[in-house]
């Protein structure tokens, strides 16, 4: 199977095993799969978040999704329980469609090694 096939198929386990779990029965995209990878990172799935918190929630998500890539590298948990990483090697510019497909690999490799997936 094709490397692109496999992600494609990967990736629609994923996204329909976490909107059947999380998504009430719609289908949840990409950016809603990160803020609830931020959830599980933060640690705290019960409590109700701001604005600013939800995207400090997805900042989180990117961080630990990327660290497996040498992109970040975690740093120390703040007094109020919010994990801190440092950039390790700058991110390449990619395009918006080859942005998507390096978070699509990250959040496989995240479930699958959470064994999710």
């Amino acid at each position: 199977m094709a490397r692109d096939e496999q992600l494609k198929e990967l990736w629609e386990q994923v996204e329909q095993k976490i909107s059947t779990d999380f998504g009430d029965g719609e289908r949840l995209e990409l950016d809603a799969i990160i803020y609830l990878i931020g959830v599980q990172e933060y640690g705290k799935p019960h409590k109700r978040f701001k604005k600013d918190d939800k995207i400090n929630l997805m900042h989180i998500a990117i961080c630990r999704l990327l660290e497996p890539f040498g992109y970040y590298n975690f740093d120390f948990i703040d007094d109020e329980g919010w994990p801190h990483y440092q950039i390790t090697e700058k991110l390449p510019n990619l395009k918006a469609g080859e942005q998507s497909v390096l978070m699509k690999e990250a959040i496989i490799q995240y479930f699958q090694n959470k064994k999710y997936i």
